[in-house]
């Protein structure tokens, strides 16, 4: 009887797995928002942390384009990804990355800014970035650089993930008070708890379930 009841049950258990139109959505979705988020910083001459918070600064800096900066700084991760994460990941992530160096590149042609308020593009751009990296969380995709890290140590010992990209972007984000003024940096600051309480809290172990 409990043999029976167990086999119907392994029968009946359905299919967490994401489709291949589901995980190419959720690249295409994520990393446009994501690209919008950082376009709003990139006008209202923000940062943030990890590897789009080092582009955005050595953008800020010389004036190079953030996509180009964005995707170098990310190529000397891919060895951990797939080391650490798997082939489909490293995969995906790379994909991601190229979509967001594309789409922000893309984003000014597509819309222009009269008037943008700085508190406004903080919390905005640090939410819809919190947004679209949760969609490629969820689809076992990062955006390179410390996101990788910081998936690794959530699968394998239990860390958060937003929680301990917060302080990584934290100390990214010191550095920044050698580019910008202060008032700039306390709002970058403000969109990074933004983006990372989003990812902490709807990120947890165990809260989203899907086959690997």
């Amino acid at each position: 009887m409990t043999s029976t009841t167990t086999n119907t049950a392994e029968t009946t258990k359905p299919d967490l797995g994401h489709r291949l139109y589901e995980d190419v959505l959720a690249l295409l979705l994520g990393t446009m928002v994501v690209s919008l988020g950082v376009m709003l910083y990139s006008e209202s001459v923000l940062v943030t942390g990890s590897t789009a918070g080092a582009a955005l600064l050595i953008e800020h800096a010389t004036g190079l384009g953030f996509g180009v900066i964005f995707f170098a700084i990310n190529l000397p991760f891919y060895g951990l990804a797939f080391k650490r994460m798997g082939l489909a990941f490293t995969i995906k992530t790379f994909i991601a990355v190229g979509l967001v160096s594309l789409f922000s590149k893309l984003m000014p042609m597509w819309i222009d800014f009269s008037m943008l308020n700085p508190i406004f593009a903080a919390i905005a751009g640090g939410a819809l970035m919190g947004i679209g990296l949760l969609m490629l969380f969820r689809h076992r995709a990062g955006l390179g650089g410390i996101n990788i890290l910081a998936l690794y140590l959530q699968e394998h010992f239990g860390i958060r993930a937003g929680y301990f990209q917060l302080a990584v972007d934290l100390v990214i984000l010191a550095c920044a008070f050698l580019t910008l003024p202060f008032n700039k940096v306390l709002l970058s600051i403000l969109g990074a708890v933004v983006l990372n309480l989003i990812i902490a809290l709807n990120h947890r172990p165990g809260r989203y379930l899907a086959a690997r």
